[in-house]
């Protein structure tokens, strides 16, 4: 949002009805759904005894980060690259968990600076060379700092492979006097959104299983396991009752998108959590039959994943594609008349975590009217 649509949506703020006058395109978020998501997930955290560790990549706003400790049982948030961390910390966010590898130079450096702002902070390993600079720098800083063994659990990206390679690494981790081992960390982002709860949980139940008898391995040589973090949005209810999780990495439940939509999230097949962020675009043009010009093209939308979901302001059955970075296509179906020039056409994000990060900004609205717009600090392609 460049700063002249900030001003102008700026001055909507608490006018009735405001809405209306927006400027487009807008990445709005209705605060009725939002508050109403993280209602429901700490229900199932409380129901099942465990915390919520929410993922920063999702949203990188201190506001939204905020919004989820006042909903309660936050201890503390993951963020994915070291820049998301720094921008949370900057807006007072004092609870940080780095969820991928932290050890070149420029990094370490960063990372003592940070960990002298915030009252926690914790990375992840999966190899002796990271043990080892973290250990080196930290002995300089003069402040021990936590360390938990990433594991592979399905994704291959990061973590150690066996529950051998496990123990040996943590005892590396236990053995350095300015590191402490605080846990194990096992993030199954390749089955979060399998479609079906069932083909979900089965995927889900080896993880927990391998997981848990780490702990079980980790104890016995007497290294205690404070923390096992994990899970996903579609994982959430699986993965809190299984028992082996002390926390929660869920992210995306706050706004949904149409990825998830598309999944059943529940045992019962109910749906727990309602879509909450949408992108706001008006129409420009309307010469041609069975399509509509938009003002929201690639660069308003993640293009990774499925199309945007029309929800209001045009015929239904209408349908959206991208026309170029700046412009979308909204498709009509047969015989349907294209909305008004100038009007609102609403569409669900299609996969929110990449779609905020194209935004400086979120429009906050209840209702009709705007009631704040909220800054993503930690957007763009951080370091």
């Amino acid at each position: 949002m460049n700063p002249e649509s900030l001003a102008w949506n700026e001055r909507l703020i608490g006018v009735e009805g405001g809405i209306g006058r927006l400027d487009t395109p807008a990445l709005v978020l209705d605060l009725d759904a939002f508050e109403h998501n993280l209602r429901a997930m700490v229900a199932i955290a409380r129901a099942h005894g465990v915390k919520l560790r929410p993922h920063a990549k999702t949203h990188k706003s201190v506001a939204v980060a905020k919004a989820q400790l006042q909903a309660g049982e936050v201890i503390g948030f993951c963020c994915a690259k070291l820049g998301e961390a720094e921008a949370l910390a900057a807006g007072g966010i004092d609870s940080l968990l780095l969820t991928a590898p932290v050890f070149v130079a420029s990094k370490l450096e960063r990372l003592v600076a940070l960990h002298a702002r915030v009252r926690e902070l914790a990375v992840v390993v999966d190899d002796p060379l990271q043990v080892e600079a973290l250990s080196a720098t930290f002995a300089a800083a003069g402040r021990r700092l936590t360390v938990l063994l990433d594991v592979d659990v399905g994704s291959h990206r990061f973590g150690v492979t066996s529950v051998g390679e496990g123990l040996a690494l943590a005892r590396r981790i236990a053995a350095e006097p300015a590191l402490e081992f605080g846990g194990i960390q096992g993030y199954a982002g390749s089955i979060q959104h399998i479609p079906d709860y069932h083909a979900r949980a089965a995927a889900a139940a080896p993880v927990a299983a391998l997981l848990a008898e780490l702990r079980d391995a980790l104890r016995a040589e007497g290294l205690p396991c404070p923390v096992i973090t994990g899970a996903g949005t579609g994982t959430h209810e699986i993965d809190a009752r299984a028992g082996v999780f002390t926390d929660l990495q869920v992210g995306s439940y706050a706004f949904m998108d149409v990825d998830y939509l598309d999944c059943t999230l529940t045992a019962d097949g109910s749906a727990r959590f309602r879509p909450a962020l949408e992108v706001w675009t008006r129409v420009l043009s309307r010469h041609h039959k069975g399509f509509a010009t938009t003002d929201a093209g690639i660069k308003c939308f993640a293009t990774d994943g499925p199309l945007p979901r029309v929800v209001a302001g045009a015929p239904e059955a209408s349908t959206y594609r991208m026309f170029g970075d700046q412009f979308g296509r909204l498709i009509l179906p047969e015989r349907a008349s294209a909305p008004p020039l100038g009007s609102i056409v609403r569409c669900l994000v299609p996969h929110c975590d990449p779609t905020i990060n194209l935004w400086d900004h979120m429009v906050c609205r209840r209702g009709e009217t705007v009631e704040a717009i909220w800054a993503i600090e930690g957007r763009g392609a951080v370091a």
